[in-house]
């Protein structure tokens, strides 16, 4: 083996007392360090432990979007924040408590009581909804154990204008009442999670992982128009105020499709301001409350007794002495009207006649037609609190029930479940689902009436507008179907109140390719006058004036209509 040069012979000893002093110097700082963490720095380590924390925390899922038929929005969601506790850790805040109160604008007692109670427990709410830009002054406070967390309110655009169909959310985003109640699944959204790494401040420091992600709520489109919206809410509290009514409600529908254009109810109330509004100013009445119909039924009767070729709109009935007698019960017309013509029992709302008419026929039968157009059955409407309303057992009908449900009284119906049954007629005898959706599935009608009594029977109605009780509903240059109605309102302990009133009206417009079906009632009119025709015939006759015309309908009797309003001064504007 050859011999190594002498310089590198000389170089190996000097290598090895290298790598030795490199170890050593190494194995010295490992142990300098090791006594530094665990005794010099163990405290502030240990605190760090505290401050570097991951925790799991809800990510809130934003709340859909609630619009009407042309895209204005009814109900959106807006960012607020929660300021949040760990209590265990709160408690220890010594002096800060105060400082929080303060700003919490809370009583330093209320919180103590606070944590207190729920001492054992990781999380508590301390304010809820509060804006941004304040519940971040209250986290820079730094006080120990306190969080922001994100959530979100609900604003409503239109506030009172559709407070009865749009409902609300209470503090948690859960629909409560109104659309907000019957679509809160769609509208909710599901709940993600996620984790996070938080300081002692309980600041997120960062986000470390999705865990499960959030899906947000999906958004509505109403069948609502909230422009004719405005105009009945308008048109409607100016009957109320007019006759010192208690209130009123209406319907509009879309006669082929059933959607609901406009839905008001007075008094109403504004979902963004709900602090001193009770329980019932809630309602939606127009689906919720019921009532008889009174004289708005006579169509119905009517059509029975053509549809069974029992009359024609020619035949006579002897109504004189505008008195009639069934069972030993009285029925009576305001007026003695004589012999009238079939059409003419309807265009002067006789009562007698009307009963004359259903007296011919069997109840069963009566019973049937209005159960088959909708009366004593629910819409279906996707609106909370829907009551079916109530058609008399007909195993325990009197003669005179018989006469009296002829004319409206004896069975309840909610205002909707009335403007249904009269798109029956506008649309020749079918039957439409209605629907509070614009992107709903459109559901194909059914046929309950004959396509030529509907026709005849529009013909009258249309004749009631033009020269009976209904001339103030009158649009000019449009042909208008109505029926007024006016009935005692019904005692609580059962019977009827002598002087208390609903007055109605009920019809369709243009007659000649029917668009709008439209019911008006005002409840308890003080004014001095209670006939529907004096009272909800003229606010009809604005509403459904204001639709056509935003809806650009053409006009389909363009013939001045002065002379008709001329003739209804010479007319009763009764029931």
């Amino acid at each position: 083996m050859s011999q190594l040069p002498q310089k590198l012979q000389k170089f190996y000893p000097r290598r090895h007392w290298i790598c030795f002093a490199v170890m050593l110097l190494g194995f010295i700082g490992l142990f300098a360090r090791a006594f530094q963490v665990q005794v010099l720095e163990s405290s502030q380590l240990r605190s760090e432990g505290e401050i570097r924390q991951i925790r799991t925390l809800p990510v809130k899922p934003v709340r859909g979007v609630i619009m009407d038929r042309q895209g204005e929005i009814l109900a959106v969601s807006t960012p607020l924040d929660a300021i949040t506790a760990d209590p265990r850790e709160l408690r220890k805040a010594g002096p800060d408590l105060e400082r929080l109160a303060a700003a919490l604008n809370i009583p330093l007692k209320q919180i103590t009581s606070r944590l207190d109670l729920l001492a054992n427990k990781k999380f508590v709410y301390l304010r809820r909804h509060l804006p941004p830009d304040r519940a971040q002054q209250i986290q820079q406070l730094g006080i120990r154990g306190v969080a922001t967390q994100r959530e979100y309110g609900r604003y409503y655009p239109a506030g009172a204008l559709a407070g009865h169909i749009v409902g609300f959310t209470d503090i948690d985003d859960h629909g409560q009442e109104g659309i907000e109640r019957s679509f809160d699944n769609h509208l909710a959204g599901v709940e993600g999670q996620k984790r996070v790494l938080i300081d002692a401040r309980h600041r997120v420091v960062e986000d470390v992982e999705s865990v499960r992600p959030v899906h947000h709520g999906r958004n509505l489109l109403l069948s609502l128009d909230l422009r004719i919206q405005a105009a009945m809410r308008r048109h409607l509290r100016k009957a109320v105020l007019q006759n010192q009514a208690a209130g009123g409600s209406a319907v509009m529908l879309n006669c082929d499709t059933g959607e609901v254009l406009a839905m008001v109810n007075l008094p109403d109330f504004n979902p963004n301001d709900r602090e001193d509004i009770t329980a019932g100013h809630f309602k939606n009445r127009a689906v919720t409350d019921v009532f008889e119909p009174g004289s708005t039924i006579k169509p119905f009767t009517l059509s029975l007794a053509l549809a069974q070729g029992v009359f024609t709109p020619d035949s006579r009935i002897m109504t004189g002495p505008g008195v009639h007698y069934v069972g030993g019960r009285r029925i009576r017309d305001i007026r003695d009207y004589g012999d009238l013509s079939f059409a003419e029992v309807l265009i002067k709302s006789s009562n007698v006649g009307t009963a004359k008419v259903a007296l011919e026929m069997a109840p069963e039968a009566l019973y049937n037609t209005l159960s088959t157009v909708g009366f004593g059955h629910i819409t279906g409407i996707e609106l909370p609190g829907e009551q079916s309303g109530r058609l008399l057992n007909r195993e325990r009908w009197l003669p005179v029930d018989h006469a009296w449900l002829s004319f409206g009284y004896g069975l309840s119906t909610t205002l909707l479940q009335l403007a249904r049954a009269y798109g029956v007629i506008a649309t020749e005898g079918m039957l439409v689902p209605v629907t509070i959706r614009l992107d709903a599935k459109t559901q194909p009608g059914i046929r309950v009436l004959p396509a030529d009594v509907a026709r005849q029977i529009t013909a009258m109605l249309e004749r009631v507008v033009s020269e009976g009780t209904a001339t103030r509903a009158v649009v000019p240059n449009y042909r208008v179907a109505g029926k007024t109605g006016t009935v005692h309102k019904i005692k609580p302990g059962g019977g009827y109140e002598k002087d208390r009133y609903r007055s109605l009206i009920a019809g369709f417009a243009p007659v000649s390719d029917p668009r709008f079906v439209l019911v008006v009632m005002i409840d308890d009119p003080k004014g001095g006058k209670h006939f529907g025709g004096e009272v909800a015939a003229p606010a009809f006759g604005h509403i459904m004036a204001d639709a056509l015309r935003l809806h650009r309908v053409a006009p389909d009797a363009l013939k001045s209509t002065l002379e008709i309003v001329a003739r209804s001064s010479d007319l009763r504007t009764g029931a």
